[in-house]
C-alpha cells in the first residue's frame, strides 16, 4: 500500500511540475507514516513540508496542489485532508486492503521475503563458547539473537551460514586440562590442593571419571607435563559434544564448526604474524610483538606475541577474521557478550589492515540475562560451578518459550527471564498468547468443518462482507508484515519480528471477542472471515518460524 501511494504521490508532484506548477523536479523522498489516532487517516506524509525550501511555496499550498493532482486510477483513495502546518493526511477504502489477503494466501510460506540482500553472502558466527563448561542462559539468548537474525537475514536475500567458533586452544584449555587431572588425582585418593583458578563444577569430576575408567590410572601416573593436554583434548571434546546437542534441543544447528587450534595446526597464525611484520604492521617492543592497531581507530595498540613466546587471543582472532573474508564472505557479523565491547575496535582494525572495509565486519552484543523464578532472582555463581544451564532452561520451559522469551527485547538491552512465567498457559506469557492465536484459527477451521459449513465456495467477491473497522484493522496489520521483515534483516534486530506478532495477536484476540468468524445464517460472511483469519494463521506461522518458534494446532 505504501508503495503504490508513494507512486500516486510522486506522479501528482510530476504532473504539478510539467505544468509550471513546482519550478523544480527536484523532489524528496515520500515518506509514509502511520498516523496515531485513526481520525488522521491510514497513512500520512509531511512530504509538502519537505518540498516548501525547493518550490519556494507554502506547505499547505504544495499539499493542495498535489492533492488537485493525485491520478488514483486503482481506487485506492477514499479522501484526503491538510492537516496542521500541509500534513497529507490519507483515508484508503476499505476494498483496496483486499489485495493484502490475496497476497498472502499466494505466497504462503513466502509472504514477506525481500531480495534486501540481493545474494550477498554473509556469515554469522554466534555462541562460540570455551569448550570448558556446559552452555547457560546468556548463551542462550546469544544463540536464539544469532539464529533468528541468520533466519531473518536468508528470508530477506542474503546467502547465509553460520558458524560455531571452538576457542580450543590457549590457556583456558591448559586450565580444564590441569582441572581434570586435578580431579583425576582426587578419584584416586591423592590429596590434592585445587586452585579457585580451576574449574569448579561437578562436570570436571564426572569427566575425570570418565577419562579415568577410559585409560586407566596409568594417565594419571603420569608427569602433569604429560597428561594436561591428554585431560585437556578429551574433555574439551566431550564438552563440545554437549554442547552441540544441547544446541539441537534448543533448535540451533551451525553448517560449520570452526577450531581455533586448526589455525595454529595450518600455519596460519605463524605465516599471518609473518606478513605483517614484513608491511610493518607487527613491530617488536619490550620482547613482545605488538600490532598497530592505532593506525586504524583502535585507542592503542595490541599484543599479539607475550614476552614469553606465547600468542594472544587476539592473534588468533585476526587470523580467523581474515580467513572468513578469504573463505568469500562479504560480510561477516559476530554475536558477542556485552562485555566484549572494548574488542570491538581493534577487531575492525585487524579487519581493516587484512585490507577488507570497516563496515563488512559488524558486532551484536548482547546483553545479560537475569533468571527469576516467580519474580525473585535465581543465584547463578559461574566460578563455584553452580549455574542453570541452557539445557536446564529448555527441559523446565521449552524450546518455544525459552526462544520467544530471549527474543523479547533488543539484544543490547538487559532481559528478565521468569521461569514459571515461562511455563504459564496464560496471556501474560508472550510466546502463549502468540501461538495460541494458530491454534485457536485451526480449532475454528475444524468446528467449521464439523458444524457442517460449506465454504469451499470462497470468491474475492465475498471480501466485500469485511467492512467493520476491527476487519480493516487486522488487514492493514497483517500488511505491515513485509516492512517488520525487512526493517528486522536491515537492523539486524529480531525482536522486531517478536514485537509484531504479539501486536498482531493482540488485533486477532481483539476481532475474534467482537465478532464471530462462523455465522451459519450467512455463509458469504464466514467465508469471508475465515479467509481473513486464515491469513492471520499464515503470518504468525511465518513470523514465528523466522524466530525458530513451532505453530502449534491445539493447545
Amino acid at each position: 500500500m505504501k508503495n503504490a501511494l508513494k507512486e500516486i504521490i510522486l506522479a501528482a508532484a510530476t504532473a504539478a511540475h510539467q505544468k509550471g506548477i513546482f519550478p523544480s523536479s527536484d523532489f524528496c523522498e515520500v515518506v509514509l507514516e502511520e498516523p496515531k489516532a485513526d481520525s488522521h487517516g491510514d497513512l500520512s506524509t509531511n512530504m509538502a513540508m519537505q518540498m516548501a525550501k525547493t518550490q519556494r511555496m507554502s506547505p499547505r499550498k504544495i499539499a493542495e496542489t498535489l492533492i488537485d493532482h493525485l491520478d488514483d486510477t486503482r481506487g485506492l483513495i477514499d479522501r484526503t485532508e491538510i492537516a496542521g502546518p500541509g500534513f497529507i493526511n490519507f483515508f484508503i477504502r476499505p476494498s483496496a486492503w483486499y489485495p493484502v489477503l490475496a497476497a498472502i494466501h499466494e505466497q504462503d510460506d513466502q509472504y514477506g521475503r525481500c531480495d534486501l540482500g540481493k545474494g550477498t553472502r554473509i556469515q554469522i558466527e554466534f555462541v562460540s563458547s570455551n569448550p570448558t563448561g556446559p552452555l547457560h542462559v546468556g548463551h542462550g539468548r546469544g544463540g536464539a539473537v544469532g539464529d533468528s537474525t541468520a533466519n531473518i537475514l536468508s528470508f530477506c536475500g542474503f546467502d547465509v551460514q553460520k558458524e560455531y567458533y571452538i576457542n580450543d586452544s590457549g590457556r583456558q584449555i591448559q586450565t580444564l586440562g590441569m582441572s581434570v587431572y586435578l580431579r583425576g588425582k582426587e578419584l584416586l585418593g591423592e590429596t590434592v590442593d585445587f586452585p579457585d583458578t580451576c574449574y569448579q563444577g561437578d562436570y570436571i569430576r564426572d569427566l575425570a571419571g570418565e577419562l579415568l575408567e577410559r585409560e586407566g590410572r596409568e594417565l594419571f601416573d603420569k608427569s602433569e607435563a604429560e597428561t594436561i593436554m591428554p585431560c585437556a583434548r578429551y574433555a574439551a571434546e566431550k564438552i563440545t559434544e554437549g554442547m552441540r546437542a544441547d544446541l539441537v534441543d534448543f533448535g540451533v544447528t551451525f553448517d560449520q564448526w570452526f577450531s581455533e587450534q586448526s589455525l595454529y595446526d595450518s600455519g596460519k597464525v605463524a605465516g599471518d604474524i609473518r606478513d605483517f611484520k614484513e608491511k610493518g604492521l607487527i613491530y617488536e617492543k619490550d620482547g613482545a610483538l605488538w600490532f598497530k592497531t592505532s593506525d586504524y581507530g583502535d585507542e592503542k595498540d595490541r599484543v599479539v606475541v607475550r614476552q614469553n613466546g606465547q600468542t594472544t587471543y587476539f592473534a588468533s582472532d585476526i587470523t580467523y577474521h581474515k580467513d572468513k573474508f578469504e573463505r568469500g564472505f562479504q560480510k561477516v557479523i559476530d554475536v558477542w557478550g556485552a562485555d566484549h565491547h572494548g574488542y570491538i575496535p581493534r577487531m575492525k582494525a585487524a579487519v581493516v589492515a587484512s585490507g577488507y572495509d570497516r563496515d563488512q565486519f559488524n558486532v551484536l552484543l548482547v546483553q545479560l540475562v537475569n533468571l527469576l523464578r516467580a519474580g525473585q532472582p535465581v543465584a547463578m555463581s559461574t566460578r563455584a560451578g553452580e549455574f542453570v544451564t541452557l539445557s536446564d532452561v529448555v527441559k523446565e520451559v521449552g524450546r518455544d518459550a525459552a526462544r520467544f522469551i530471549f527474543l523479547t527485547r533488543h539484544y543490547e538491552s538487559s532481559l528478565d527471564f521468569d521461569l514459571e512465567l515461562a511455563k504459564q498457559k496464560t496471556n501474560d506469557n508472550p510466546v502463549y498468547y502468540v501461538q495460541y492465536v494458530h491454534a485457536r484459527i485451526s480449532s475454528i477451521h475444524r468446528k467449521a468443518g464439523s458444524d457442517g459449513l460449506d465454504v469451499s465456495g470462497f470468491a474475492p467477491s465475498d471480501l466485500s462482507a469485511l467492512e467493520t473497522r476491527e476487519d480493516i484493522v487486522l488487514i492493514k496489520a497483517l500488511a505491515r508484515y513485509p516492512e517488520a521483515v525487512e526493517t528486522a534483516g536491515a537492523l539486524r534486530e529480531p525482536h522486531r519480528i517478536t514485537y509484531y506478532l504479539m501486536t498482531l495477536s493482540a488485533a486477532f484476540h481483539t476481532y475474534y471477542n467482537r465478532h464471530r468468524v462462523l455465522c451459519e445464517d450467512d455463509l458469504k460472511l464466514t467465508r469471508a472471515r475465515l479467509y481473513l483469519i486464515s491469513a492471520v494463521q499464515k503470518v504468525i506461522r511465518n513470523g514465528l518460524a523466522l524466530l525458530g518458534v513451532s505453530a502449534p494446532d491445539a493447545m
